[in-house]
């Protein structure tokens, strides 16, 4: 499963869903503007996509209608999309309230999770929801195989399975 969530970090993570092992792909460029024109590739190989805003954070939240714009315009059509407020630990320093980030997820007909990566809040839960939404959509080829890779369905050309 390609993830790309808004420099260019890769990582791979591995989850057990349905008795069978799936591998994330994972592509993080922390929304940076500097990035723009590379990301709108990594789009067109995604089969998910987390948007992600800092809850302490106006202008990082103001960003995610761009990025929902973005997506639609270079995505494919039937990407997952989820929208995380990040930060939720730091309630004396919110200034998005979480009411604002149901509403543009709702607008966008997208999952919303808050979620604390400093306190592991709902991070897991963020993953294994969108992967389960990607597997629910994706047919497997090997019924009888115990290891499942769905991260062939396209994405950047001649990279490896393993980074760097």
């Amino acid at each position: 499963i390609y993830v790309f969530i808004l420099g260019i970090d890769f990582k791979i993570k591995t989850v057990e869903l349905q008795g069978k092992k799936i591998k994330l792909q994972i592509w993080d460029t922390a929304g940076q503007e500097r990035f723009h024109t590379i990301t709108t590739s990594y789009y067109r190989g995604a089969m998910g996509i987390m948007l992600v805003y800092d809850i302490t954070n106006a202008k990082s939240f103001e960003n995610i209608s761009k990025w929902l714009r973005n997506i639609d315009e270079h995505a494919n059509e039937d990407v997952e999309r989820m929208l995380l407020g990040n930060k939720c630990d730091m309630e004396d320093k919110r200034v998005v309230p979480k009411a604002r980030g149901e509403q543009i997820a709702r607008e966008h007909g997208i999952r919303f999770f808050e979620t604390s990566a400093k306190a592991n809040i709902n991070i897991e839960k963020a993953f294994l929801t969108l992967a389960e939404d990607i597997l629910r959509k994706t047919p497997v080829k090997e019924p009888n195989s115990e290891n499942v890779d769905i991260s062939s369905g396209g994405g950047v050309t001649g990279w490896k399975s393993k980074c760097c």
